[in-house]
């Protein structure tokens, strides 16, 4: 989560406590459109790797419906 944060931090130019709310929102906002992937997506913010195999595929499949695409 923080590497998550200091990226928004810098590439936006906002304080950090103002990038932790955004990436709070995002988070929360994939975690509602896709449930599949919560837990998954957790561990990986919280730093770990394991158990994170085929997150990025479900996020992908997922984000299709999101942006008003059908997924596959």
């Amino acid at each position: 989560m923080n590497e998550l944060v200091s990226q928004i931090a810098q590439r936006t130019g906002i304080s950090e406590d103002k990038a932790r709310q955004a990436a709070e929102v995002a988070i929360n906002f994939f975690k509602s459109k896709l449930p599949g992937v919560g837990g998954q997506l957790d561990g990986v913010l919280q730093g770990g790797v394991a158990g994170s195999g085929g997150v990025r595929e479900k996020v992908q499949e997922g984000l299709g419906g999101v942006f008003g695409k059908k997924s596959a």
